[in-house]
C-alpha cells in the first residue's frame, strides 16, 4: 500500500486563513465582492432562498402590504405575511434578519482590514467606501423593518449585543453613505458594472432623509443626482426591464443575476419569473420552463391603474396565447414586468437584475420632499416626468395632502413588485388604511414594525421584542 502522507500535508503558504488573507489588492477586491455576493446568492445553509434580494426580502414587502397575495401551497410563513397573522416565529422574517447580519459581518471585516493593506490608495479607499455603502443599505433595511437593532460596526463585537436607538442607527447609516458619496460616478464597461457609485450613495441618502422627514436634505440630495446628468428615464416603461437595459441609464443600483456580461453576479438566475409568472405558461407552452406563480397581485393593485397607463400591460399578465392561437384566461393576476420575452423566451430562469434604486425613484422622492416644503412647481415637474413616461397627462396639484396622496399612488404603480410598498405605506402612515381597502384586513399598529425573530432572542437575551409581539 502506498502512502499519501505527502499529498495530505498542508502547505501553510497555500492555505486560506484569516492570518494570511487580506494581504494584497486581490484579497481586498475579493473581500468586497463577497459582500455583493450575499445580496443575491443562493445558499440553503442560511435560508430557504438566501441572498438578501434573491426573493424573500422583496416578497415580504409585497405580501405584508396591499400589493401581493400568496399563491404558494405549503408556505405558511408567506401566508402569515399576506394575512397579517405572522409573529416572531415566522421563518421568512428570520431569514431576512440572518441574511442582513451575515452581509453586515462580511462588510465589517472588509472595512476593518482593507485599510491595513499595502495597495493602491485610490482603489483601497474606493473598496472601503463600497463596503460602507452596502453596510448603510443593509442597516437602512433593518432599521425600517425592526426599529431598534444591534448596531455592529466592527469585526469583533459582543456575541450578545444590546440594541441601539433608531437615531444612533440612522447616524451610522448617514455616516456610511456620506463617505460613499466619494465613490466614482461610473465604472468602465466590463469592469465594475453593478458596483455602488456616488449616485447610488446620494440616491440612498435622499431616501434616508425622506424617511426621516428631513425634506430639505432629501430634496437637495435628490437634486444633486438629477443635476449630475448621469441618469435618464427610458422612453417606454417596458424598456426598464429589458435585459439590454441592465445597468443602463435608469439603473442607479441593482443586484445582478444571470450570465453577468461584466456585471457583478453570483447566482445564475433570479426567481422573478419562477415566482411571479403563472404555472399555466410552463404547462401550455413547450419552450417555457419552471414558472410557478407563487405570488400574485391583489385586485386592488390591478384596479389602481387606469386603462391609459402604459405600466398596466407591462406589469401584469391576466391572459396569454397558446401556440395554437387559443387564449388562456387566468383566474389570478400575475406579475410579468421582469420577463423580457424576446431575449429570454424560456422565462423560467430570469437573468434580469433586481432594481434597488431607479432614477424614477429619485424623481418621485424629490417631488414628495418639495411638496412637503410647499414647493409645488418643482414637485409637479418631477411627478409629471414619471406620469408622462406612463402615458398619463400632467397634473398641477397645490395641496400638500392631495399631492402626497398622488405621489404615493404613482410610487405604487411605478414600483409594483420591487420591494418598496410596505416601506412607503409605513413611512406615510397609510399601512392600515390601504391594507384594509385591498384585503379587508385591519392590521394592528404593531405591524408597522416586524417582530424580532424568536430564535435570535433565545440566543441573545439582550434583544427586546417590538410592542405587540
Amino acid at each position: 500500500m502506498s502512502s499519501c502522507s505527502d499529498f495530505l500535508k498542508e502547505d501553510p503558504q497555500n492555505v486560506v486563513a484569516q492570518t494570511n488573507y487580506y494581504q494584497n489588492e486581490k484579497d481586498a477586491i475579493s473581500a468586497v465582492n463577497s459582500i455583493y455576493a450575499w445580496l443575491g446568492s443562493y445558499d440553503f445553509a442560511y435560508g430557504n432562498t438566501a441572498g438578501i434580494y434573491h426573493s424573500t426580502f422583496w416578497i415580504t414587502q409585497g405580501l405584508a402590504s396591499d400589493e401581493m397575495n400568496n399563491n404558494q401551497l405549503g408556505a405558511p410563513d408567506l401566508d402569515q405575511l399576506a394575512t397579517f397573522s405572522y409573529n416572531s416565529e415566522n421563518g421568512a422574517i428570520l431569514e431576512i434578519w440572518k441574511m442582513h447580519y451575515k452581509a453586515i459581518y462580511v462588510a465589517n471585516i472588509a472595512i476593518d482590514r482593507i485599510p491595513k493593506i499595502d495597495m493602491d490608495p485610490t482603489l483601497r479607499s474606493r473598496l472601503v467606501n463600497e463596503a460602507k455603502f452596502l453596510r448603510g443599505l443593509l442597516y437602512f433595511n433593518l432599521v425600517r423593518m425592526f426599529g431598534q437593532v444591534p448596531l455592529l460596526v466592527n469585526e469583533n463585537e459582543p456575541l450578545t449585543p444590546e440594541v441601539s436607538t433608531v437615531d444612533e442607527i440612522y447616524t451610522q447609516i448617514i455616516n456610511d453613505l456620506t463617505d460613499a458619496e466619494n465613490l466614482p460616478d461610473s465604472y468602465p464597461v466590463g469592469n465594475g458594472l453593478g458596483r455602488a457609485t456616488s449616485g447610488a450613495a446620494k440616491s440612498l441618502l435622499a431616501k434616508v432623509y425622506l424617511t426621516r422627514g428631513e425634506y430639505q436634505k432629501c430634496a437637495d440630495m435628490a437634486q444633486e443626482v438629477i443635476n449630475s446628468g448621469r441618469y435618464q428615464l427610458w422612453s417606454n416603461y417596458s424598456d426598464v426591464f429589458k435585459l439590454s437595459s441592465r445597468n443602463g441609464k435608469e439603473a442607479i443600483f441593482s443586484v445582478g443575476f444571470g450570465d453577468a456580461d461584466g456585471a457583478i453576479s453570483f447566482w445564475e438566475v433570479g426567481q422573478f419569473n419562477v415566482r411571479l409568472l403563472p404555472a399555466e405558461l410552463s404547462r401550455d407552452i413547450p419552450e417555457i420552463s419552471n414558472t410557478q406563480g407563487w405570488q400574485v397581485a391583489t385586485q386592488n393593485l390591478y384596479d389602481s391603474y387606469s386603462s391609459a397607463d402604459s405600466r398596466k400591460d407591462v406589469t401584469f399578465m391576466t391572459q396569454f396565447n397558446k401556440p395554437d392561437g387559443s387564449t388562456v384566461n387566468l383566474d389570478k393576476i400575475y406579475f410579468q414586468k421582469y420577463w423580457d420575452k424576446e431575449a429570454d423566451p424560456t422565462a423560467g430562469g430570469s437573468k434580469n437584475d433586481f432594481p434597488v434604486l431607479r432614477y424614477s425613484d429619485v424623481l418621485l422622492m424629490d417631488a414628495e420632499a418639495n411638496a412637503q416644503l410647499g414647493n409645488f412647481a418643482p414637485a409637479n415637474t418631477y411627478l409629471n416626468m414619471v406620469r408622462n413616461r406612463a402615458n398619463l397627462s400632467d397634473v398641477d396639484i397645490t395641496s400638500k395632502d392631495a399631492f402626497i396622496s398622488e405621489v404615493l399612488s404613482e410610487r405604487r404603480k411605478e414600483f409594483a413588485c420591487e420591494g418598496q410598498r410596505w416601506f412607503d405605506l409605513v413611512r406615510t402612515q397609510k399601512l392600515i388604511d390601504k391594507v384594509q381597502a385591498a384585503k379587508g384586513i385591519t392590521p394592528g399598529d404593531e405591524y408597522k414594525l416586524f417582530p424580532i425573530p424568536l430564535r435570535e432572542r433565545d440566543l441573545n437575551p439582550n434583544l427586546p421584542q417590538n410592542p405587540g409581539f
